[in-house]
């Protein structure tokens, strides 16, 4: 069975063969541009066709693009007129789920359609960032050694006056160890989470106790922290307008089904093995 619209090799290179009928109207989606004992192809159904094709073959020139499935087209009319007989209950089965999958979508586009208004997005903006911040960032430093004995010993030094960024270029072993063992300001997020509980518990000056992390043993010193300003709202608009269709596409689907009348039939002898069994809807 020929599933969608796949380009035979010859249809691109012969495109030029082929010539659309004319017409005296201007054309339109009704447009007849073809004809198999009768059955009539569109511009319409040309159209459909050149949205659904694989990328390969969006890059190729409208003309040799119209041609080749027009073509297409005439020879899928043609080898489906060739069946004899009633439909087959797979291909049934196929239209049916293609039908169903399409209109879902029409209706998930126009739900979307109306749920990220101007003011709906200004509304989100202003309730996400009600305070005018974002959240919060911290300026630290930390001194990195293997043990926690060798953090207790530096810490005794530390609480004795020594200072900390001198003591971070002679004892750390993290990449920062020379600058002083600054980290700089991070967010939220930033940090693995042992190493971020730490920072959150400490006041600006403070010096925590030895901290453990996959890295090794941590004294963090907090120099200051801020609240990070919140952004503009149209570096956020495109994520705040793609929650606001997600949301009220959930919302709305939530509402059909339950008021829909939805029943799940007992089935006796059912295995979910049975849905791989393409026998069952070869007829």
């Amino acid at each position: 069975m020929l599933k969608g619209l796949t380009f035979l090799p010859s249809l691109v290179l012969a495109a030029s063969l082929a010539m659309p009928i004319a017409s005296a109207a201007a054309p339109h989606s009704e447009t007849v541009v073809a004809r198999v004992n009768g059955e009539e192809i569109t511009l319409g159904h040309v159209i459909i066709a050149r949205q659904t094709l694989p990328q390969q073959y969006q890059q190729l020139p409208n003309d040799v693009l119209y041609d080749a499935i027009v073509k297409q087209l005439v020879q899928q009319t043609a080898l489906k007129q060739s069946l004899q007989g009633p439909t087959p209950q797979l291909v049934e089965l196929s239209l049916e789920n293609e039908r169903r999958s399409l209109l879902a979508g029409e209706a998930i586009d126009r739900v979307m359609q109306d749920a990220a208004t101007e003011d709906d997005v200004r509304t989100a903006y202003e309730t996400r960032y009600a305070d005018g911040f974002g959240g919060t960032e911290y300026n630290a430093s930390h001194i990195l050694v293997e043990s926690k004995e060798d953090a207790l010993d530096i810490k005794d030094q530390l609480d004795s006056g020594a200072d900390f960024a001198e003591m971070a270029k002679e004892k750390s072993t993290g990449p920062s160890g020379p600058n002083g063992g600054s980290l700089g300001w991070f967010g939220e997020g930033r940090m693995v989470p042992e190493f971020e509980e730490a920072v959150k518990s400490l006041e600006p000056g403070q010096i925590s106790d030895p901290v453990a992390t996959q890295f090794g043993w941590h004294l963090i010193q907090l120099s200051d922290k801020r609240q990070q300003s919140a952004p503009e709202l149209d570096a956020v608009r495109g994520e705040l307008e793609a929650e606001l269709r997600e949301e009220a596409v959930g919302k709305r689907v939530v509402e059909l089904v339950e008021a829909a009348e939805v029943e799940y039939p007992e089935i006796e002898d059912l295995s979910f093995d049975m849905i791989q069994d393409l026998d069952l809807v070869r007829n």
